[in-house]
């Protein structure tokens, strides 16, 4: 019997259609989320769901309810069968988490990042060498019609360069995603795991997961579309200059929306929901704390810059050394030609960076989904009786 938690979300039926499930009572109008319950022993997707009133807990074990301590002036701590302590999460113990989780199960998590990133660089150095066309030559003296040709040149030449290189990345970044997102839900209630368990749990949602990122891809291609076409369908100045504000208009949307959907993979992997519910889902658990989303996210995206920059700087000075390049190459109007030393170290770096960046940023995302459950669904509970902790059995109130 797979042993994971469950993480249904309101209302939902389960995946397998071989279930019924548990009867649980309507969703409180407040937006706070679904009610229902937890099963230990894994009960099938779709028979767990929120408190209907998550504004109020049991008291914890020997306070407020059991035997008195003496002495004690506070509340106990949280019980912390895992990587976490059960209650809403500081910044600090997000991150920390999500590195905890790591290295507790590194086998799994980074074995399997180190797999993926190793093929999928290999595949890109592979197109770099033999598939892509060179890139554009530019003549820094170009005027006028000219210089917008050999723009408009370079730019398509970039983008059919970076296309199959970011196609590999995603998927990549998809399948450590959703290995992590398994290997963090485990790590909350303190279980072990392997990657055959945790690869049987991930596997099923991969496919979903793709057509989550596809149509998030298409979300943020039709708002950018929508607001720079007008202005380059005049091509005047007034044009250029219209352009510019849909660009800075479409990059407010499309941050927006990122945020609202970060929560959507992880609800997607444990709430076993569709494409559309999870982006649903997400939306509603990031309502009213939209900024303090923001503020973990873009430090996480900061730190993986600073590690990127930390290892790709030296690696890249190595390669420009190993593979003989003249530094004066790269201010020439052709670009310079890299030979396999280059791609290799580069390659080599990449893997490295690669390996440690997706499963932190995914654990990040799923620690930050778990958050958000126990600030408004008071998922703690739940989580606590799926441990096993003593205190919170099947019949601990909730209000």
């Amino acid at each position: 019997m797979n042993d994971s938690p469950g993480w249904a979300s309101p209302g939902s039926a389960p995946s397998d259609g071989k279930e019924t499930a548990v009867p649980r009572p309507s969703e409180p109008q407040d937006g706070s989320g679904p009610t229902g319950q937890w099963s230990p022993e894994q009960p099938p997707p779709g028979q767990w769901s929120p408190p209907s009133n998550p504004g109020t807990r049991p008291p914890a074990p020997g306070w407020g309810g059991g035997p008195q301590r003496q002495g004690w002036a506070g509340p106990p701590p949280a019980a912390k069968p895992g990587v976490i302590p059960l209650r809403p999460l500081s910044l600090g113990e997000i991150l920390d988490g999500s590195v905890s989780a790591l290295r507790a199960h590194w086998r799994t998590a980074l074995g399997f990042s180190l797999a993926v990133s190793v093929v999928t660089q290999i595949g890109i150095i592979l197109m770099q060498r033999y598939l892509l066309p060179e890139p554009t030559s530019v003549d820094p003296n170009a005027t006028g019609t000219e210089a917008l040709r050999q723009a408009t040149d370079s730019a398509r030449s970039t983008l059919v360069s970076l296309a199959p290189a970011s196609l590999l990345t995603m998927i990549a970044t998809l399948f450590t995603a959703s290995i992590i997102t398994v290997v963090i839900s485990r790590s909350v209630l303190g279980r072990p795991t392997t990657l055959s368990d945790t690869w049987a749990e991930a596997r099923p949602r991969v496919l979903p997961l793709l057509g989550l990122t596809l149509l998030v891809a298409l979300i943020m291609a039709a708002i950018m579309t929508v607001g720079v076409g007008p202005g380059l369908l005049l091509g005047s100045e007034a044009g250029a200059a219209l352009a510019f504000l849909g660009f800075a208009a479409a990059c407010v949307v499309m941050l927006w929306l990122n945020v609202s959907f970060a929560l959507a993979a992880p609800a997607l992997m444990l709430e076993r929901q569709s494409i559309l519910a999870a982006l649903r889902r997400s939306a509603k658990l990031v309502r009213g704390a939209w900024w303090r989303t923001f503020g973990v996210l873009a430090l996480t995206w900061l730190l993986t810059f600073l590690l990127t920059f930390l290892v790709s700087i030296p690696f890249g000075v190595i390669a420009v050394i190993a593979d003989g390049t003249d530094v004066s190459e790269f201010f020439n109007s052709t670009a310079p030609s890299f030979g396999w030393p280059f791609l290799i170290v580069t390659g080599i770096g990449e893997v490295i960076v690669s390996t440690l960046i997706y499963p932190f940023v995914a654990g990040v995302m799923a620690l930050l989904y778990v958050d958000q459950r126990i600030r408004r669904e008071a998922l703690d509970l739940d989580l606590a009786r799926a441990a096993g902790l003593p205190g919170y059995g099947a019949d601990t109130p909730r209000s």
